[in-house]
């Protein structure tokens, strides 16, 4: 209960949190982004498109795909406030910044955003099977601007669904709900931003580097470097 809590001036959207156990759940999640680029990578309608349509929607999901993972592979993560002297340290190292190079720290808006569509997830209980298939409605998103192949696309997104549908009907016989439910939480996780997953999940493992450029790096070449180096 809120009563519980002692109350200072800390609106949900300013406070900075961080990860509580950084070096199990960073390699935990790294593991779920390996998954996620394979999962695009195997995929042979994925590969058929041109490498600007491939870009684009890697560009586009890999965040919810990746959240999609966490779901799937159960990870749970705790978080706590930055503390007070790091964040002074931080102001003090990154004055001579401007601010647009200033980061987006998470803060427990975020969090607590992130942490509702995971449990909305595992209360589904989604099965391997409808995760890999709603995997496949997310990562063919024909709204993507400037897609060469936008009518191919769409049709694998409507691919996708139809499966997704017969799975759900399939494993769950007279559940009329289930497939709405799980494409509209699904639809929630478009308001996660990059920044949140990469600042919380990432930052500490890959330090100053641009993380989709990494992400292009396996997509696009036989490099294995972060499955055998984390």
């Amino acid at each position: 209960s809120h009563s519980s809590v002692p109350h200072r001036c800390n609106c949900e959207t300013r406070r900075r949190v961080c990860l509580k156990r950084p070096s199990v759940v960073c390699k935990e999640a790294s593991a779920v982004l390996v998954k996620t680029v394979h999962f695009m990578k195997n995929l042979p309608a994925f590969n058929q498109l041109p490498p600007s349509d491939q870009f684009a929607l890697l560009k586009s999901s890999w965040v919810p795909l990746f959240i999609l993972g966490l779901a799937q592979e159960r990870v749970d993560f705790e978080v706590a406030d930055v503390p007070a002297d790091s964040m002074l340290k931080k102001i003090l190292l990154n004055c001579q910044e401007s601010p647009e190079t200033e980061r987006e720290q998470p803060t427990m808006a975020g969090i607590s955003k992130l942490k509702s569509c995971l449990k909305k997830f595992w209360s589904l209980d989604v099965s391997p099977k409808e995760y890999a298939y709603l995997k496949g409605t997310t990562i063919f998103n024909p709204d993507v601007p400037d897609l060469k192949a936008g009518l191919f696309v769409e049709g694998l997104q409507q691919e996708a669904q139809h499966a997704l549908s017969e799975v759900v009907q399939l494993l769950h016989p007279g559940n009329q709900e289930r497939f709405a439910r799980i494409l509209l939480t699904a639809s929630m996780l478009q308001g996660i931003t990059p920044s949140l997953i990469t600042e919380l999940f990432f930052r500490p493992v890959i330090g100053q580097a641009n993380l989709l450029e990494l992400l292009v790096d396996m997509l696009f070449s036989r490099w294995e470097g972060w499955s055998s180096g984390w």
